[in-house]
């Protein structure tokens, strides 16, 4: 008989009543250092008083009207956007996985309103995950992703990641966009060098081809710059942000230059949520935390602490990982064993990390977390490697 709640999700047996900043209490009181962030999220933690007084405020004001009218804390929350990025226009939405749709959309509608309806192909590059949506799917292009929902949205061609012959190749007349991750989270992990994301810039600027970056997890200050690909010194022409810009709440946009956007007219996209009044109002609670440069400062001071640590783990655990890697606060532990083990441990010694592709396991904190919850985080990692390697030399 299936259960009331759809059975979708692989769900850890555990559940939580309340938080606060780093931390989470579950239903037995036990307390877990939560190294996830509802997976890169929570980027201030749980519970922040500027989040609870932006929500309670706007809560006992409005919440809905629709985007019939204007809606001024969506004006406001767009203009920090704006002030903030490359961007000259904004749309927001409730998740990532609509704003792919949306950059998809937004991509082709740009070709077509300038007269090259062709120009429809999209590349996209392996490990990727952009949501599960048709298009994000589409985009994925394994059997995991597309596997019984087929048919599958066209145009979408796939290339090995860090394959640039491979991606040269792949560039026709039919290419209107490239769309990556500055770096990939699901896909375990993985930045693309700085230098990788200029030639990109530069390869789709000789073609004439847009750049979409999806920056729905390493954005809003999770690398220790408000967005990953500032490190490069480059801008998009769409990109697609989500998961922290509503530190929980449901939240997520598109940010895209003028000409980008150029096609996008009265009628051709719309949401009845996104961007409502409760959503926007907690989101420029976020930006005004996240945007400051002395937060960002912080953050990059504190990933650097971490990844030290993080580093003598390994060293000391070189039978559970192999290597660091990732930026800022977004690092990933590549594991000798199942990183789904090494996860499994962790809970057992109330320290909440996340599996990711690559037998990887994610640290993908809150961007608040303090100097003392670091050092927990290490030594519950340390003590969770030192129960995972027991149990993997135990008979059987």
């Amino acid at each position: 008989m299936i259960p009331s709640v759809l059975p979708t999700y692989n769900r850890v047996p555990l559940s939580f009543t309340h938080g606060e900043g780093a931390w989470l209490v579950a239903e037995d009181g036990r307390r877990f250092l939560d190294m996830g962030a509802g997976i890169a999220v929570n980027v201030l933690g749980h519970a922040h008083p500027a989040l609870i007084e932006a929500l309670t405020a706007q809560a006992g004001k409005l919440w809905h009207v629709s985007n019939l009218y204007q809606i001024p804390e969506q004006q406001a929350l767009a203009d920090a956007l704006v002030d903030a990025t490359f961007a000259d226009s904004v749309f927001f939405t409730n998740s990532g996985t609509e704003a792919c749709e949306l950059a998809v959309k937004m991509a082709r509608k740009h070709w077509a309103a300038k007269g090259h309806p062709e120009k429809t192909g999209l590349i996209s590059f392996s490990g990727n995950f952009h949501g599960r949506s048709s298009a994000a799917i589409a985009a994925s292009g394994t059997d995991k992703m597309i596997g019984g929902f087929g048919p599958v949205l066209p145009g979408f061609v796939h290339v090995p990641w860090g394959d640039h012959d491979a991606l040269h190749s792949a560039i026709d007349e039919h290419i209107g966009a490239i769309l990556i991750e500055p770096v990939q989270g699901e896909g375990g992990i993985r930045p693309l060098p700085d230098q990788c994301l200029k030639g990109l810039r530069e390869l789709c600027d000789e073609k004439g081809i847009l750049m979409i970056l999806d920056e729905v997890q390493c954005g809003m200050g999770r690398t220790g710059r408000l967005f990953a690909h500032e490190w490069a010194g480059i801008t998009p022409d769409i990109m697609m942000v989500a998961k922290g810009i509503g530190g929980g709440f449901p939240l997520g946009a598109v940010l895209a230059t003028e000409d980008a956007a150029a096609g996008m007219t009265a009628g051709t996209h719309g949401s009845t949520y996104g961007g409502n009044p409760l959503a926007c109002a907690v989101g420029l609670a976020v930006m005004r935390h996240v945007s400051d440069p002395d937060f960002l400062a912080e953050v990059r001071r504190k990933a650097a602490l971490l990844r030290q640590r993080i580093e003598s783990i390994v060293a000391t655990h070189a039978d559970v990982f192999e290597e660091v890697r990732g930026v800022g606060l977004m690092l990933g532990l590549k594991c000798r064993l199942p990183a789904a083990d090494v996860v499994e441990a962790g809970f057992a010694h109330e320290l909440i990390t996340i599996p990711a592709a690559d037998n990887v396991m994610r640290l993908l904190p809150p961007l608040t977390l303090s100097d003392s919850d670091i050092a927990e985080a290490v030594s519950r990692l340390d003590r969770a490697a030192t129960a995972a390697s027991l149990k993997a030399k135990a008979p059987a």
